[in-house]
């Protein structure tokens, strides 16, 4: 299993997964120059994907896929709802419609609902071999009937969007505020701290924090707030780092089960 984040942020998220033969990328957003970029940076050629996951449709989480689709022939995978919002897949040949789990080859993909502000709102576990994934970001809120599902994975990759008070001190207009912070929204800092310290176990190696607000949060007080959280709960775990907008992280490889 190797696993990517290509970029993550306001301005676009993408995220590369494989195993096997299978080349999946979660969501596609920025531009279709950039995810290609980044592939060939982690030695992968775009011609590979075999698929891309839709989380959901908005603009930061497919801008680039219009463009990925002309050169490249991946199949895309997207709820119904999600399928009429993209008017650039109304003619693709290789949409597949999900509602539940599926497998792409031997990885098995779960899916779970989330709540935001969109037609539909999915996030995944992708498991495969021993290790498995845990993609969850733009959602206000997570239902604890999920939690068997998401307990004791190897790698989160979680949504931790915004600090609290940054946000209502912040420059957005009331109206965008309630939006972040309701239940259609965005995960703050503390509520994504308390939800991974209920989920991870000691299979867990890694937590990449996700989709951090340009405006409202900082890499400091993300990582803070979970720092404090988990000392509240007595938890030792300090395998955890930031994904940038414009930057790669490192690469998680279960060839040495490290992220170099």
């Amino acid at each position: 299993m190797k696993t990517v984040v290509l970029a993550s942020g306001s301005e676009g998220n993408s995220t590369f997964f494989s195993y096997q033969n299978e080349k999946i990328l979660l969501d596609i957003g920025k531009n279709a120059k950039y995810i290609k970029e980044k592939l060939l940076e982690i030695g992968e050629n775009p011609q590979d994907v075999t698929a891309i996951l839709i989380s959901h449709t908005h603009d930061d989480h497919v801008s680039a896929l219009r463009v990925f689709l002309k050169s490249f022939h991946p199949k895309v995978y997207v709820t119904e709802k999600m399928f009429y919002d993209l008017e650039c897949l109304k003619d693709y040949p290789n949409v597949v419609i999900y509602d539940d789990d599926f497998y792409l080859g031997d990885v098995k993909v779960t899916t779970i609902r989330t709540s935001h502000d969109a037609s539909d709102s999915r996030n995944f576990v992708l498991s495969a071999g021993d290790e498995s994934l845990v993609y969850l970001t733009d959602t206000g809120y997570l239902n604890r009937k999920y939690f068997p599902v998401l307990e004791n994975r190897t790698y989160y990759l979680m949504e931790s969007n915004h600090d609290i008070e940054m946000l209502m001190n912040g420059p957005y207009p009331k109206w965008l505020k309630q939006r972040v912070l309701g239940t259609l929204g965005h995960l703050s800092n503390k509520d994504s701290s308390f939800y991974l310290s209920k989920l991870i176990g000691n299979k867990t190696e890694k937590i990449i924090l996700m989709h951090l607000s340009k405006h409202n949060n900082t890499e400091e007080k993300a990582l803070q707030t979970l720092e404090e959280t988990f000392g509240e709960y007595d938890i030792s775990f300090t395998n955890i780092v930031c994904a940038k907008q414009n930057e790669i992280t490192k690469v998680c490889n279960d060839q040495d089960r490290v992220c170099r």
